[in-house]
């Protein structure tokens, strides 16, 4: 029985563009009490293989938290095979507005101690008390009211890209690092304001809605199915808008575009782009913004340094790269002082 994958990316990649197969990219997120992590993971991992279903889905004793890339053929069946788990069956499944064939190259099922990185201490609060629901014609209701804070729960470099019109969009790097910066900068507010969060797909301030409910915030609200549902339901409702740019995704896409607006720059020259791209250099890998012609021009490195590191032969690269933790660069996610035009 195959627990793990046996292709390489390249491999898989290769297979998608001979298959040339339509592909649906969604996503879904599930708190329910998990028993045996491993063993769920092992399970998933089989049914999901005999689909062909790709993606990266972390499964922990507090539930499930999944990025897929399903053959469309095999939808209906992999649709049943969710609803035959009894705490999934009825999840919503943020199905993506773009469909790329390899948003996805391989199926990575991990067990974590958590299915977001939220460095809370779930003992000390009732997560089961969480903000109200709202859908995208209520959401924009709520932000139109003058005592309504809204706030974006994401990290920087997901907001440089696009967010609603009004939000604070917090400085940081993870998670965890908005929640302290929201309630201090808010703590005059926890009871005369309504505070209206919002994600990419809702899992973030699923558990950050009942947190904030802990700490003494009386009107907490949360976007449902986050960006990639609201999305949906303003073209299928014909509502207003008050989404601008792109909205960050978390796989090989990088982006879904929601409006034409290009509100963030390349960081290397400063001109309009919206475009992320990871550094060509594997002993850098930094994420960052980069426009076409600075991608010719850099051949998709951060700097100088990384652009001459590619040019030598592979092995090289790999001696260079060897016992040389490289992780703090990897997610700085633009911070990077080789970048001129950061923001």
């Amino acid at each position: 029985m195959q627990l793990y994958n046996t292709l390489s990316a390249k491999e898989r990649a290769d297979l998608l563009e001979q298959a040339g197969e339509d592909r649906l990219t969604l996503s879904f997120y599930q708190y329910a009490k998990i028993g045996n992590p491993e063993l769920f993971r092992n399970h998933l991992f089989v049914a999901w293989d005999e689909l062909n279903v790709l993606g990266r889905i972390y499964v922990a004793h507090e539930g499930i938290n999944a990025q897929l890339s399903v053959p469309a053929k095999n939808f209906g069946k992999f649709k049943e095979f969710i609803d035959g788990i009894y705490f999934l069956k009825g999840v919503r499944l943020n199905i993506a507005i773009e469909h790329d064939l390899k948003s996805f190259l391989k199926l990575k099922v991990k067990v974590r101690p958590k299915i977001v990185a939220d460095g809370l201490n779930d003992d000390t609060f009732d997560v089961t008390n969480k903000g109200v629901h709202v859908d995208a014609e209520h959401f924009n209701k709520l932000i139109e009211d003058p005592n309504t804070v809204l706030v974006d729960m994401r990290n920087h470099y997901e907001s440089e890209i696009g967010h609603f019109q009004g939000a604070i969009t917090p400085d940081v790097d993870t998670f965890r690092d908005s929640l302290d910066i929201i309630e201090e900068d808010l703590k005059d507010h926890k009871e005369d304001k309504n505070l209206v969060m919002y994600c990419t797909g809702g899992i973030r301030c699923e558990k950050a809605s009942a947190y904030y409910k802990h700490k003494g915030f009386k009107n907490v609200y949360q976007l449902e199915g986050g960006i990639i549902e609201y999305a949906r339901q303003v073209e299928n409702k014909g509502l207003d808008n008050k989404f601008i740019g792109k909205n960050f995704v978390f796989d090989h896409r990088r982006g879904e575009r929601i409006t034409e607006d290009v509100i963030a720059n390349c960081h290397q020259c400063g001109n309009p782009c919206d475009t992320h791209v990871n550094c060509a250099n594997e002993a850098c890998h930094l994420l960052f913004i980069q426009c076409e012609a600075c991608s010719k021009a850099m051949e998709t490195c951060c700097s100088t340094q990384c652009k001459e590191v590619i040019q030598l032969p592979y092995e090289e690269q790999k001696k260079l790269r060897r016992g040389i933790p490289n992780s703090n660069k990897i997610f700085k996610k633009g911070r990077s002082e080789k970048l001129k035009f950061k923001k």
